[in-house]
């Protein structure tokens, strides 16, 4: 039997029939043979059989964001055809990415960079060794496959709602500006020096549409438990926010918990809006800016076999954005309208 025939047997088993298939199985089974070597196999193909994914967080924090669990799943549906797998590539404790040397050793034969800050070592690592690269949401990269969601508009659709109900005194639950861990207010100076672009887009969303400027809670990461410490500071200021924009769902949901915290109901003391619309946005009745999470990673994946095709990254693919009313948005209370 030739060494043709058995690799067949592994590799393309579409190419025996079934009982010389199995004729081959069952004599390596009494050999030990286990299969083919997949290190001896990547270097005879030059190909790894692996796609890397870096995040810019460690897995727990990673795991607790829906919206990335969703685009991941698709992303890993996609790409996977029993060919090739997906290698996660954590950040560190603070955000910013894996470490450049973990780029340097990883085997793969294309990397997506979920996330990362504008600058990240990470994604230089990457371009040092000529791996195809797929950008989702951020940093901007000239020249690679990149996947994004139209931010700043959806944000200004978040402000342009709670307003047209008349809300003036606005608190903002902000994801994290820079990957130091910081979390609290923010001020201008912070503000302007943002190294997330997703949150510099957002933020600017809500400001240009907002009628005065809205106090501020940045939180390292979007996880419930910093959605209620951010609002419960928010819902404590003078004048207190009628409206909070959230920029995560999850956020969102911490803040309902911080209302009911204090006395408040939501929506008669304060609206509350989330983003993405992940299915525990509307299991609670939230109002938020929707992204089609399963269509983007759709789009990631597809960039991603477009690469191995060996084909060019093509323009910038941007996932539109709409909002979703639902009933935790309504006017303010009579006694707290806008005189």
């Amino acid at each position: 039997m030739s060494r043709a025939t058995v690799s067949n047997a592994y590799n393309r088993p579409d190419q025996l029939s079934e009982r010389l298939r199995a004729k081959i199985m069952s004599a390596a089974e009494r050999l030990g043979y286990a299969g083919p070597d997949p290190v001896a196999r990547s270097l005879a193909t030059q190909r790894a059989g692996a796609v890397a994914v870096m995040l810019d967080r460690g897995l727990s924090a990673a795991f607790s964001d829906p919206a990335l669990s969703i685009m991941l799943d698709t992303l890993a549906s996609t790409v996977d055809t029993g060919e090739r797998s997906l290698v996660l590539m954590p950040g560190g404790a603070q955000g910013g990415g894996p470490r450049p040397s973990a780029v340097a050793a990883v085997h793969a034969d294309v990397v997506v960079a979920y996330s990362l800050q504008t600058n990240a070592p990470a994604i230089t690592a990457v371009l040092h060794r000529n791996l195809p690269l797929v950008v989702v949401d951020q940093p901007h990269v000239e020249a690679v496959a990149t996947v994004r969601v139209d931010d700043r508009h959806g944000a200004r659709m978040a402000a342009r709602h709670v307003v047209d109900l008349c809300h003036r005194d606005v608190g903002i639950l902000s994801l994290e500006l820079a990957a130091d861990g910081y979390t609290g207010p923010v001020g201008p100076q912070r503000m302007s020096a943002a190294q997330f672009q997703v949150t510099a887009d957002r933020l600017a969303g809500y400001r240009d549409e907002l009628p005065v400027p809205p106090f501020v809670w940045e939180a390292p990461d979007s996880r419930r438990e910093y959605g209620r410490a951010g609002a419960e500071w928010l819902l404590r200021q003078d004048p207190r926010p009628t409206a909070l924009l959230c920029m995560s769902d999850e956020l969102a949901l911490g803040a309902i918990r911080a209302a009911g915290d204090l006395g408040l109901a939501v929506p008669q003391d304060v609206t509350v809006v989330g983003f993405d619309d992940t299915p525990a946005a509307a299991w609670a009745d939230l109002t938020t800016v929707r992204q089609d999470l399963t269509e983007k990673g759709r789009q990631v994946g597809d960039l991603v076999l477009r690469l191995l095709a060996g084909q060019g990254p093509g323009d910038p693919v941007t996932i539109g954005v709409t909002l979703v009313p639902r009933t935790s948005s309504a006017p303010p209370s009579p006694i707290r309208l806008p005189r």
